[in-house]
């Protein structure tokens, strides 16, 4: 018998919506503007973000047709976003499904708001990126320079108090929560700021500092302060931070809820 294909993050999203709208009429209104009134995953994302930055953004601003744009030259913002949003429903324990995380959590929100950032950035156009970054830090109480670069199925966890700093690099798969830092030393110039490798895990209020490589796979204990190199697969803690242990493949706490 020939399996069944998963259904996209998009057709997911409606049919939750859709179900949740019936379940709880006051969410209509927001969950019909957001989602159900929306032709695509790229669309409903630029209007949900305008709204979440509606209140942090001069009056005047169409941030809807701004991050509509952006959007439309930039397939692959929409793609990251949902490999972002897949991961987030799948694996975080908190989050019920899709269509919660896509309205309401901070985390996957703030990082899309930097992928159209980083791709204004990319495109020569500087000052609306950095002016969409800060106005976004009022909204989001996080801080992620434009330039920095961040893979896909990223998972933000809380997020706020969070910074990372322009040269920083975040590869596929990072999970990093709230508080941390990524930030430079200030005894370098240029590329000054951490390499995350993939499915690096950072814990709360950690902080890394200088232009350092956190190998594939490591752990970055809650509260360490790391000013070398992380081997791939180790664990390290304290401050400053000292290996103390391998990583395990996956962290029971954001594995797949099917497990």
């Amino acid at each position: 018998m020939q399996a069944t294909a998963p259904m996209s993050i998009w057709n997911q999203l409606k049919g939750q919506a859709a179900k949740l709208a019936e379940s709880e009429p006051c969410l209509e209104s927001v969950i019909s503007s957001s989602v159900l009134e929306r032709f695509s995953f790229a669309q409903a994302l630029a209007y949900r973000l305008s709204q979440v930055l509606a209140a942090t953004t001069p009056p005047g601003f169409d941030l809807a047709a701004a991050f509509d744009s952006v959007l439309g030259r930039h397939p692959e913002i929409a793609a990251a976003a949902e490999a972002d949003l897949d991961k987030l429903a799948t694996t975080n324990p908190a989050c019920p499904d899709a269509i919660t995380g896509f309205l309401s959590f901070r985390g996957f929100q703030a990082l899309q708001l930097h992928r159209i950032n980083h791709a204004l950035w990319s495109d020569g156009r500087e000052q609306l990126a950095v002016l969409l970054q800060n106005w976004g830090a009022l909204a989001f109480a996080m801080d992620i320079h434009p330039q920095a670069r961040v893979g896909r199925a990223v998972f933000l966890d809380h997020g706020i108090g969070l910074v990372i700093g322009a040269t920083a690099v975040v590869e596929d798969g990072a999970n990093i929560w709230h508080g941390v830092t990524l930030g430079s030393t200030l005894t370098q110039a240029g590329d000054r700021h951490p390499k995350v490798r993939r499915n690096v895990t950072i814990g709360a209020g950690a902080t890394l500092l200088g232009n350092i490589e956190i190998g594939e796979g490591a752990i970055i204990a809650a509260g360490s302060v790391v000013l070398r190199a992380v081997e791939p697969y180790c664990v390290v803690a304290g401050a400053p931070a000292k290996v103390v242990g391998s990583a395990k493949a996956r962290l029971d706490a954001i594995a797949p809820k099917s497990d």
